[in-house]
């Protein structure tokens, strides 16, 4: 997991729960009926919008995307030039041992496919298509998320008006009102907590993932292209540096 989820989130949490022990007794702040409704009910939504399997596979789309912390694109070029430079040395058939030792999938398919000699307008179009269905993906998980986010308040709000329909039928016993009020309040709260540090933020984080995943897959694509028609290293460097902004472009180094 990268240092700014990790940061995200315990400063969200840390700054809730400082704000509530600052108040007294964090006690009042737990209702088991209120975050029964909220999280069951959010699951509940959910479960009725997608389907089972998609749900339990989007789960893990966003796990692998919010936890693994993806190469840099710097040094996804450099390693490209630097494949670049073995392929005008030694042929491309010299790739074949640097593909499997690249600790990336989709890299290490793309030379593959290079080295086998398909033609250049198929690998583009094999290539592209698995981003398409990558990307179709990661929308989905994106779109679970933010429905999730618009759930959880929404049965905030319900647990609201339940609470304040028993406060209401209960005015005659002072006893009872509290219970009422708390789950009135609290409900409104555990949804807004749920959507505001948890779904939203990481449909939030995971969107910004999927664009970097893409713009470093479209590199590897121009990349072994570019190798596989013989482009001097100068050539691929330059090409590969058009897909990133100056400041990133700086700090690329390559072996001359």
């Amino acid at each position: 997991m990268d240092i700014a989820t990790v940061v995200g989130l315990i400063s969200g949490v840390g700054l809730v729960l400082v704000t509530i022990l600052m108040g007294g007794d964090a006690s009042i702040f737990w209702n088991p009926p209120s975050a029964v409704l909220v999280i069951g009910g959010t699951l509940a939504s959910t479960l009725l919008n997608y389907p089972l399997s998609d749900v339990l596979s989007v789960m893990a789309t966003v796990k692998n995307t919010l936890v693994h912390k993806a190469s840099s694109h710097e040094s996804l070029i450099e390693k490209l030039v630097a494949f670049a430079t073995v392929a005008r040395r030694e042929g491309i058939l010299a790739l074949e041992s640097h593909a499997k030792n690249s600790g990336d999938e989709f890299l290490e398919k793309s030379i593959q496919l290079a080295i086998d000699g398909t033609a250049p307008e198929l690998i583009k179009d094999i290539l592209t298509t698995e981003i398409a269905f990558m990307e179709d993906r990661h929308a989905l998980g994106q779109s679970v998320l933010v429905a999730m986010g618009t759930y959880a308040p929404a049965f905030g709000m319900i647990g609201t008006l339940i609470g304040l329909v028993q406060m209401l039928t209960s005015m005659e016993d002072p006893s009872q009102i509290g219970a009422g009020m708390a789950v009135a309040i609290l409900t409104t709260l555990y949804g807004a907590l749920i959507a505001n540090v948890l779904c939203l933020p990481a449909a939030g984080k995971l969107k910004v993932r999927t664009a970097n995943e893409l713009l470093g897959k479209e590199i590897i694509i121009e990349g072994i292209l570019s190798i596989q028609s013989g482009d001097n290293p100068r050539v691929v460097e330059q090409k590969l540096k058009s897909f990133v902004s100056p400041d990133i472009r700086a700090n690329i180094k390559t072996k001359k």
